[in-house]
């Protein structure tokens, strides 16, 4: 430190501040938002703090400072932090005749209220997935009164509590069994369908969690007061969502069948809710995707809050985010998937 110029001295300050929160923020994970709602927030800040990081490891390493070790060591202990914030390189396996695509999009009830100014999105997301044919798609935010219809998809289960919005499953293969599980006190919920695929069944859920009801332009109109207002309103989502995540963990473990999972979480890679839904499965984004894998329409913020994760006897061949198709506040994400053969 003393051979640390004034302003290095100062830099080197927030760099072990910074390290401290970033070691509080590599915890909160583990620790449950009903016990600390408000510190699970933090977890938000996650990207932001990598980022600072390793601008810090840059800097001290452009003047060949030993403290550069600080953030290279942050950066080190955080790696599994640091794949699912960003991938630099892509999976795309060839493509084989068993192979199949499962999509998963929130569409925003189809524009119904109209929070963007044209009259064609429910048209828009009918073409788009028909463009891309998934075999299967999974759509949250799901309305009867958008008038949307798939038509290539001979098996559907379609579940909402008021008979007009909730979720959607369609399948180009059989469905032989499908459900639901509800929430206490809350308009989400969570739906699932059992699909025949040759000599296999899939059990594929389908999730929408508490939301924290932001929306994508809050940047405009933020201010102190309205920012404490979201703090808490977003401490005490993420408690309910653990609250959800109990219940559906509770669900899927009486489950026999190869398991898709895939929704949104309204919730970061870095959250104790994330951990919970996950559990020991794959997240198809770490495993075959690439970049931020930003699913969320927030225009300063790579936020991925939407994801399929597949079971370990799933491989996981290509994973893409479309995140230039503007038709609701979130992008579509698609992955390719094929069964490996029980051993």
């Amino acid at each position: 430190m003393k051979k640390l110029s004034w302003f290095n001295k100062v830099m080197f300050f927030f760099n072990i501040v910074l390290t401290v929160l970033t070691f509080i923020a590599y915890l909160l994970p583990f620790m449950a938002p009903k016990l600390f709602p408000f510190l699970s927030v933090f977890t938000l800040m996650m990207p932001l703090m990598l980022v600072l990081n390793f601008l810090f490891f840059l800097y001290w390493l452009l003047q060949t400072k030993r403290q550069m070790l600080l953030s290279g060591l942050v950066l080190l202990l955080g790696i599994t932090f640091v794949s699912k914030c960003y991938k630099f390189s892509s999976t795309n396996m060839p493509e084989e005749k068993d192979d199949f695509t499962l999509m998963s999009y929130n569409v925003r009830l189809f524009n119904l209220y109209d929070w963007i100014p044209r009259k064609d999105i429910a048209g828009t997301i009918m073409g788009f997935i028909k463009e891309k044919k998934p075999d299967i798609v999974c759509l949250q935010e799901y309305s009867k009164r958008g008038k949307a219809s798939f038509p290539a998809y001979r098996h559907k289960f379609v579940f909402g509590r008021d008979g007009e919005t909730g979720q959607a499953i369609y399948s180009r293969f059989p469905i032989i069994d499908s459900g639901h599980i509800e929430f206490p006190g809350s308009a989400n919920n969570v739906i699932f369908a059992d699909i025949k695929k040759g000599k296999d069944t899939l059990r594929v859920y389908s999730m929408h969690l508490q939301s924290i009801k932001i929306s994508p332009d809050i940047h405009e109109k933020i201010n102190e007061e309205k920012s404490k207002v979201i703090f808490k309103r977003m401490s005490e989502a993420f408690a309910k969502q653990q609250h959800q995540a109990e219940l559906f963990e509770k669900h899927k473990g009486s489950c026999r069948y190869k398991m898709v999972i895939c929704g949104d979480l309204n919730n970061s890679a870095f959250s104790y809710v994330y951990r919970s839904v996950k559990g020991k499965m794959k997240d198809a984004f770490e495993e075959a995707g690439s970049g931020f894998g930003k699913s969320y329409n927030y225009k300063y913020y790579p936020a991925r809050i939407d994801y399929i994760f597949t079971d370990k006897m799933i491989n996981v061949k290509q994973y893409t985010t479309f995140d230039t198709f503007v038709n609701s506040d979130h992008f579509p994400v698609m992955t390719r998937l094929s069964l490996k053969e029980e051993e």
